[in-house]
């Protein structure tokens, strides 16, 4: 049987999301960067599986119905009458930028554990996907480690993306410590710039991808907004601008960055060159930035056929 499918691991979240930057009515959403993932790479025709623990509360039920409205499968998943999900209040600025203003966890000894997580589906699955919000609580962290150790088990593409919060961290030191202890164990890594820049203490994008190229990272993806984004293969190094829309908010726009990402890897495999990792960069930039065009990480219907006949040609 072939593999198939993305396995996202995380955290799910209800999104406050500021309507304007007056920053005073807010909009309930689905949220949660590994959520955003999962949803994406679902709406891009890939099978997509989230593993989390549900509460089964009003709040539960809203995460769980807006799930698998668009697809997800929480076969994996696990419920608990006792957890409370998470939340998160986003402020806009009037450029239309996110800023994380305050998180809301009543319940943070409720999480995934690592016994909790069955084998059958890394088994099923091509990519296992994870990100640094399950790597700042010490039972998280375990739980992630025991998730990798499946993966290589059953040799998942293996898929790191950043996403830093640092409120969530008890100091910066900390993050910083913790995360690049995990760059080695993926083969693709997706970094903000300003993720980059901290993470190696650096300041500029030159001196940071200098400096990180001691991690041996297979694949590595950093993106710099309306910039566009960069790659490195092999010490070969391509860009690729931002596409032109017309921009309301950022929010998710990483993450659906690197679900356009893991669409490519998923369904051509490696990039074989710097063509490939172009096209590949291309691709996820297009789908990041149509991400950016409504209120809201999961609120933009991107035309993905479209934007899939342009890839395959």
């Amino acid at each position: 049987m072939e593999k198939q499918g993305v396995i996202s691991l995380g955290e799910a979240f209800v999104d406050y999301i500021s309507t304007d930057s007056t920053n005073t009515k807010f909009r309930q959403l689905l949220g949660g960067a590994t959520v955003n993932l999962a949803v994406g790479t679902s709406r891009l025709g890939l099978p997509a599986y989230y593993l989390c623990k549900l509460g089964t509360d009003s709040n539960g039920q809203f995460v769980e119905q807006k799930l698998k409205k668009e697809g997800v499968n929480l076969a994996f998943s696990v419920r608990s009458d006792t957890k409370r999900m998470c939340g998160v209040y986003v402020h806009l600025t009037e450029s239309g930028e996110r800023n994380f203003h305050s998180y809301i966890n009543h319940t943070p000894e409720e999480i995934l554990r690592e016994d909790e997580l069955r084998s059958d589906v890394f088994e099923k699955t091509r990519i296992f996907y994870f990100g640094s919000g399950t790597l700042f609580q010490q039972k998280s962290k375990e739980t992630t480690k025991a998730a990798l150790e499946y993966a290589n088990e059953f040799s998942n593409l293996i898929a790191f993306d950043a996403n830093l919060r640092l409120k969530r961290w008890e100091s910066e030191g900390h993050c910083r410590r913790t995360v690049v202890s995990f760059l080695k164990h993926a083969t693709i890594v997706k970094l903000a710039e300003d993720e980059l820049n901290f993470l190696m203490e650096t300041n500029s994008l030159e001196a940071g991808l200098e400096k990180i190229l001691k991690w041996d990272i297979p694949y590595l993806f950093i993106t710099m907004g309306g910039k566009g984004a960069c790659a490195v293969m092999n010490g070969t190094t391509v860009f690729s601008p931002a596409p032109k829309v017309d921009t309301i908010d950022t929010t998710g726009a990483g993450d659906a960055f690197m679900a356009g990402l893991l669409y490519c890897f998923h369904e051509k495999g490696m990039p074989a060159g710097k063509t490939e990792l172009t096209e590949y960069l291309q691709f996820a930039n297009r789908v990041g930035a149509q991400a950016t065009t409504k209120i809201g990480s999961l609120t933009s219907r991107i035309d993905f056929m479209e934007l899939k006949k342009h890839f395959e040609k």
